[in-house]
């Protein structure tokens, strides 16, 4: 019997009685947000610290009995959360902005796994009204749809938290002739990784900066009940190493802003990172979230050096959904682990566990779910819930799929990108040739790829495509799910075709014939029609015209054999 998250203390037996209302009490001498269920053969007993803790005890009971057909087992639960604050941070800026119903929805399941926070990362997606340029294309939220969600998350016991960025990721609006002065780098620049960027900084000296974020937050944070604001701040990558003193005193002059006063500010920790000189500058009331996305990330150094400063954090894992179409499961799983582990180690206050949207938001909904539901399960107790068996837990409490297949395709898919030798951080190596078709396979960056490898992974596909088409998920877009699941399937078939045809040649598509570039096409054509499908049941419009460029640019090539060589910021050159 698996519950999600698995309680701290379960002593159940075998006998099952029916299920009727618990009698309902606050005991305030239990842990924060705990809760104690007693349940015997005329009696359920629920007590809770605080209302928060009762809702968390129902959520328990409501699992029992959708594990027992509606009935619940004799026995006793004691539970409470390692950490205060166990949120998701949803990206609804690359470019999918979700339908407040799937809003709804998210937040309803989250909250049934105690999840007691919510982030909407945004950069242009808020209806500012004096900016209607920024985001005209967006289908934004708007301030009565901010304000109706902060109530929806209320009663659930999830805050809702205002996020903007507000120094770097602003190239939504940099890239209009009224925004552009604000810009350290009006004409772009290449970034860390050698990507040719439009301006995404705005210039911290600039006074005009900062009135732009003053406007932005005057508007933005009275909408919220929450005394929380996520300022963003990651990834400045136009200031230089030696323009430090300058991010700093941002940092100094955003927190003491009368918008924000009462509030406590979170940013991003990746501009300081482990710098024990520059984290002990930070002003007080600043919480930083240490955020990181791959198995490997340095979370126990980095809040190590956070805690000896006294600076409160947050950590901050990824769902490893992004860039990859199918997921990166076992990669999400370790890094949530780890991150929650070193929270706890270092007295860290919160888990914000982050589902991306990078370069078009090409993955499907159903991609994200696992990860979340794990991340959602460790930072609720790691010590029960690190090893928790995924397959049952998701079947029964995210999915609702008693035949078990939904999870077993799923998690089957989010791992088929280890079946072959070259891996990337922070992507799937399956999805190279999606987003950089210039990009030769089997050389370069994806040396070591085989047909061999190609074909176990399409084994893989095949396998899971078989479990998710005997699926029987009860939840109301159950039928969305498997569809969602035969996309990605589809989608990486295709690029596996790609992939192999690039390999009986030199690598590049202009060694594929144009013939088989017409079917792999014609093949695209199709998929980019379900995409479109797909992406208009849950999300607004706005976006899905910008998240198809990908794959158009993926159309254009198999038409010439000639990928656009700067794509995405990358050059290369076909030999």
């Amino acid at each position: 019997m698996t519950l999600l998250p698995v309680p701290r203390t379960l002593e159940l037996t075998d006998r099952l009685v029916e299920m009727r209302p618990a009698r309902r009490r606050i005991d305030s001498s239990l842990h924060p947000q705990g809760y104690e269920v007693r349940i015997t053969s005329d009696d359920v007993e629920l007590v809770g610290a605080d209302e928060a803790g009762l809702f968390y005890g129902e959520a328990t009971l409501a699992q029992l009995a959708r594990l027992h057909d509606g009935r619940l087992p004799v026995g006793f639960v004691r539970d409470h959360p390692d950490l205060a604050v166990r949120g998701v941070m949803l990206d609804i800026s690359r470019d999918k902005v979700p339908t407040m119903d799937s809003l709804q929805a998210v937040i309803d399941r989250l909250a049934s796994l105690k999840v007691n926070q919510v982030q909407l990362y945004s950069e242009h997606t808020f209806a500012y009204q004096g900016h209607p340029e920024v985001h005209a294309v967006a289908s934004p939220l708007d301030a009565a749809e901010i304000r109706q969600l902060d109530a929806f998350c209320r009663a659930r016991h999830v805050e809702l938290v205002p996020n903007q960025n507000c120094l770097g990721h602003m190239n939504r609006w940099l890239a209009h002739d009224r925004y552009r002065s604000l810009a350290i780098a009006p004409d772009g620049f290449v970034d860390p990784y050698g990507i040719a960027r439009p301006p995404m900084t705005i210039e911290p000296g600039n006074p005009a900066s900062l009135g732009l974020v003053r406007e932005l937050l005057g508007e933005l944070l009275p909408l919220f009940s929450s005394h929380r604001v996520h300022v963003g701040l990651d990834e400045a990558w136009e200031l230089p190493a030696t323009r430090m003193d300058d991010f700093l005193a941002w940092v100094t002059t955003l927190r003491a802003l009368p918008e924000l006063d009462g509030r406590e500010m979170l940013m991003w920790g990746d501009m300081i990172a482990g710098r024990a000189d520059q984290v002990a500058r930070l002003p007080a009331g600043v919480t930083v979230c240490e955020w990181g996305y791959d198995d490997w990330h340095p979370f126990d150094d980095r809040c190590a050096v956070l805690a000896e400063a006294g600076v409160p954090f947050w950590v901050a894992p990824g769902t490893s959904s992004w860039l990859s179409i199918l997921g990166r499961f076992t990669n999400a799983r370790a890094t949530c682990a780890r991150a929650a582990a070193a929270a706890l180690a270092h007295g860290g206050t919160g888990d914000l566990n982050t589902d991306w949207g990078d370069n078009g938001h090409l993955q499907q909904w159903v991609v994200s779910e696992p990860g979340l539901a794990y991340g959602a399960a460790v930072s609720w107790c790691h010590a029960t819930n690190e090893d928790i068996d995924m397959d049952a837990a998701l079947s029964m409490h995210v999915f609702e799929d008693p035949s078990g297949k939904l999870a077993d395709a799923v998690l089957r898919l989010g791992d088929a990108h280890r079946l072959v030798t070259p891996q990337f951080p922070n992507m799937s190596t399956l999805v190279m040739n999606l987003y950089y078709p210039q990009f030769p396979v089997g050389r370069g960056l994806t040396a070591g790829l085989t047909t061999g490898e190609l074909d176990a992974v399409d084994a893989c596909l095949e396998d899971a495509r078989a479990a998710v088409n005997g699926a029987r998920s009860t939840r109301p877009d159950g039928a969305w799910l498997v569809d969602e699941v035969i996309y990605g399937i589809d989608l990486v078939s295709l690029l596996t075709r790609d992939s192999k045809a690039r390999l009986r040649g030199d690598g590049t598509l202009a060694s594929v014939s144009g013939d088989e570039r017409a079917a792999l096409g014609a093949s695209l054509d199709e998929l980019m029609e379900r995409a479109r499908a797909l992406w208009l049941r849950r999300n607004r419009p706005g976006g899905l015209d910008d998240s198809l460029g990908w794959l158009r640019n993926v159309r254009a090539a198999y038409s010439s054999g000639r990928p656009d060589p700067t794509w995405g910021g990358l050059s290369v050159r076909e030999a």
